[in-house]
C-alpha cells in the first residue's frame, strides 16, 4: 500500500525532471502511520526524501521510508539522501528499484552499514514502468523512444494523394501536444519536412498536468524550457554523458503539491541522410532549438570538425536570406545504416546532450527504421472511426518476412480520445540492458 502511494507520487513529478529521475517517497512513523509525503518535482528540486522527511520532521524518528528508487549515496551540491535518511533517524528503508548508476548507488549498502534495515523488491515493475524513461536512459545510455502515429482503421496515414489533415480528431491532436511537451526532443525525417513541413514545436491547449496514477502510458507534466533548461540535480547524475548549468525558471504550484517548471521547448530533430532541408522549412524558424541530422560523407560546404552550432547559411544545407536572422540549427553527422542513418548513434548523440525521451514523429520509412534497429520503447497509436482503403501505411519496412518475426506488443493502455481511440503498447520483450 505504501509503495504504492510512492509511485503514485514519482508520477507527480513525471515530464518536469529531465534529465533526472521521477522518485516518490513515503514516511511512516514508528508506530505505522503516515507522517510524511514527497516526490522530486524538477530537476534542481529536493528529492523526494527530502520532501517527505520535512514533512514528517521528528515523527520520522524510528520510522520506516518507502522509496521507489534506491536513494542516493554521492554528494553534489547537497548532501546524499543516505546520509539525510540517517540524520532523520529513520530505522526502515524499503526501495523498489536499486539506483542502476555508479555514481548514485550504493544507498542501501551505506543505511545497512549504520544499522538500517533496508528491504529491496517491492513493486519493483510497478516503480520501473513510472521511471521507464530515466531508466532506460541510465542503462542503456540512450533516450526512451516514444513511436507516435495516426491512422484510420485500416491503418492508412493517409490518402492516395498524400492528404493527410486531419484524420484525427481535435481532441487527439491536441493530446499529441501535451504528449510533445513532456518530451525532451520531437523526431521527424526528412521526408516528412518536405511533405508536411512541420513545426514540430509543443503546443498544448492548456499548461499540462501531471496524473497521480499514471506511467508512461497515461501521465503527463510541464517541464524544463529546453533539455537544459533548468540545472541538473546535483544530487543525481544526470546520466551517460554531461552535466547542466542554467537556472530554471520559476516554479507555480502543482495540483500534486510542490513546485512545478514551466513548458519545455522540446528539441526539434530531423533525420535528413542527404542534406535535404529547404530554407524555408519550418523546423528552422526559431521557435524552438532544432538538430540536423546528416550522413557523414555529405558535402555541406561544413568542414567536419567545425563547431556543431551553425548558422544554414554557411553550411549549404540551407540557404538563409540576411533577414531571416534566427534561423539557425546545429549539424551533426552520423554513419549511415541499413540505407539511412544509424539511429543508435544519433540516439547516443542524443543522450549526451542529455536527452532522456524522444517522441518520434517520422513517417513510415523512419518507424520502420527505428523499429528494425530495435530503438523503439513505447508506440501511441490514435485511431479514427475512419476508412480508406488506399494510401500510405502508418509503418513502412519494419524488416518482417515471416509471421514468426512480427514485432509483438502488449497494451497498456486504451482510451477514448473524442471520437477516436488512443492505444499504447510496448514490445513484449524489452531492449537487453547494457552490461556495466
Amino acid at each position: 500500500m505504501h509503495m504504492a502511494r510512492a509511485v503514485e507520487l514519482a508520477a507527480c513529478g513525471r515530464g518536469a525532471t529531465s534529465p533526472n529521475p521521477v522518485v516518490g517517497c513515503v514516511v511512516l512513523d514508528a508506530d505505522g502511520n503516515v507522517a510524511g509525503e514527497g516526490f522530486h518535482a524538477y530537476a534542481g528540486g529536493p528529492h523526494a526524501e527530502v520532501v517527505a522527511l520535512r514533512a514528517a520532521g521528528e515523527r520520522a524518528r524510528g520510522g520506516t521510508a518507502y522509496v521507489t528508487l534506491e536513494p542516493c549515496d554521492h554528494t553534489g551540491r547537497t548532501g546524499p539522501c543516505s546520509l539525510t535518511l540517517l540524520d532523520a533517524g529513520i530505522a526502515r528503508v524499503v526501495v523498489a528499484v536499486a539506483d542502476p548508476t555508479p555514481k548514485a548507488a550504493g544507498g542501501g549498502a551505506r543505511l545497512r552499514a549504520h544499522g538500517v534495515a533496508v528491504e529491496f523488491g517491492v513493486l519493483t515493475e510497478a516503480a520501473e514502468r513510472v521511471n521507464a524513461e530515466w531508466l532506460t536512459y541510465a542503462r542503456l545510455g540512450r533516450p526512451y523512444v516514444t513511436w507516435k502515429f495516426a491512422a484510420t482503421l485500416d491503418g492508412r496515414s493517409a490518402a492516395p494523394d498524400g492528404t493527410s489533415q486531419w484524420i484525427t480528431s481535435p481532441e487527439a491532436r491536441a493530446d499529441v501536444h501535451r504528449l510533445r511537451a513532456e518530451s525532451d526532443a520531437i523526431i521527424a525525417g526528412i521526408g516528412t519536412v518536405l511533405t508536411d513541413n512541420p513545426r514540430l514545436t509543443a503546443r498544448p491547449t492548456n499548461p499540462p498536468d501531471p496524473s497521480p496514477t499514471g506511467g508512461p502510458a497515461d501521465s503527463s507534466g510541464s517541464a524544463d524550457p529546453s533539455p537544459k533548461g533548468n540545472p541538473a540535480d546535483p544530487d543525481r547524475p544526470t546520466g551517460p554523458a554531461g552535466s547542466s548549468s542554467s537556472t530554471g525558471p520559476s516554479h507555480p504550484a502543482s495540483p500534486c503539491g510542490g513546485a512545478r517548471p514551466g513548458a519545455r521547448v522540446p528539441l526539434r530533430v530531423v533525420v535528413d541522410s542527404e542534406a535535404r532541408t529547404p530554407p524555408g522549412a519550418r523546423v528552422l524558424d526559431g521557435e524552438a532549438p532544432t538538430l540536423i541530422a546528416v550522413a557523414d560523407d555529405i558535402e555541406t560546404g561544413l568542414a567536419r570538425t567545425d563547431p556543431a552550432q551553425t548558422d544554414l547559411a554557411e553550411t549549404g544545407l540551407a540557404q538563409t536570406s540576411p533577414g531571416e536572422a534566427g534561423h539557425k540549427a546545429e549539424l551533426i553527422r552520423l554513419p549511415r545504416h541499413d540505407g539511412g542513418l544509424d539511429l543508435e548513434a544519433l540516439l547516443r548523440e542524443l543522450a549526451a546532450r542529455e536527452v532522456v525521451s524522444v517522441f518520434l514523429e517520422g513517417g513510415p520509412t523512419l518507424a520502420g527504421s527505428f523499429l528494425r534497429q530495435g530503438l523503439i520503447d513505447r508506440v501511441i497509436a490514435y485511431l479514427a472511426p475512419a476508412l480508406l482503403g488506399a494510401g500510405p501505411a502508418a509503418l513502412g519496412d519494419a524488416g518482417v518476412a515471416t509471421i514468426a518475426g512480427t514485432h509483438r506488443l502488449v497494451f497498456d493502455d486504451i482510451s477514448p480520445i473524442g471520437p477516436d481511440l488512443r492505444l499504447t503498447a510496448r514490445p513484449v520483450l524489452a531492449p537487453p540492458r547494457k552490461e556495466s
